[in-house]
């Protein structure tokens, strides 16, 4: 069985309602479990600034599948929710990234795990500690709280969530 972690955020829309729905696709899939949920944080756009305030969670997956496989299920899901690329960072209705997936180190023309930019990022850093506390960068050693350091600003708890089941299940 393979844990990955995926960070999904929204910006446009019913950001809550998105996230919902995103979650609510990835539990449908065969041979993929949501198995953990950070709370929901809202947090400021980074690249371009000039856009909405995100919601932010990252969830834990156990599955089955490959990484290929997975990320497929994230563009799947993208497509499906309404998501259209304008411009890099620009303002989205859900996006979904792998950030890790065991600990492997995957670089493929389609992608790239570890994220890349994982350790630059306090909106998915914040949230991704929440499901693994004393977590270490696979490629690095550092660990995820020493990264988040000085990454904090800007990311604020928007909600606290109780498990998966709750959070699917709660109105927006």
């Amino acid at each position: 069985m393979n844990t990955a972690y995926l960070s999904l955020g929204s910006n446009l829309g019913n950001r809550f309602e998105m996230l919902q729905d995103a979650v609510r696709m990835l539990q449908e899939k065969p041979n993929l479990k949501v198995t953990q949920i950070s709370s929901v944080y809202e947090t400021d756009p980074i690249g371009y600034t000039e856009q909405a305030t995100f919601l932010n969670i990252v969830v834990e997956i156990q599955s089955y599948l490959s990484a290929e496989k997975i990320l497929l299920i994230c563009l799947d899901t993208e497509q499906t929710l309404g998501r259209i690329r304008e411009f890099r960072w620009g303002p989205r209705c859900i996006d979904l990234d792998i950030l890790l997936y065991n600990d492997e180190n995957i670089e493929s023309e389609k992608l790239t795990v570890p994220h890349p930019r994982l350790h630059e990022r306090g909106f998915v850093l914040v949230p991704l500690m929440e499901l693994v506390p004393q977590g270490i960068h696979p490629l690095t050693g550092v660990s995820f709280s020493e990264y988040a350091e000085g990454q904090k600003e800007g990311v604020h708890v928007w909600k606290t969530i109780d498990g998966v089941d709750a959070f699917v299940r709660l109105e927006s």
